[in-house]
């Protein structure tokens, strides 16, 4: 029971960085973006950048949903989907990220 209440509770921070980043704010909390020079910030635009984590944070809350529910229901299936999607979708988001200019202004 502690396992499902440890992961509900890690849970929430992601779906409230999911929600804020989905509304385009808190992009000082993404790494490496925060550190730029305001110059190479104005580069890029915050609201796409800032609505793409959201999605990935949504991703990260359900992993950890996933691993409640595997505790709470003792389904090791759910777990192991939990713990492939959070690689699936950091590999995802890094590459996604990082290739093809995807987030700079035009």
């Amino acid at each position: 029971m502690a396992e499902v209440i440890v992961n509900l509770v890690l849970m929430i921070p992601f779906l409230i960085m999911g929600v804020m980043f989905s509304k385009g704010r808190g992009a000082s909390f993404i790494a490496g973006y925060n550190t730029l020079p305001e110059s190479e910030k104005a580069k890029y635009d915050e609201v796409a950048l800032c609505q793409f984590m959201g999605k990935i944070m949504y991703g990260v809350s359900f992993s950890l949903f996933l691993f409640a529910l595997s505790a709470a229901i003792n389904l090791e299936f759910l777990f192991w989907s939990g713990l492939i999607l959070i690689f699936v979708l950091v590999i995802f988001a890094i590459v996604y990220a990082n290739t093809g200019d995807r987030f700079k202004k035009v």
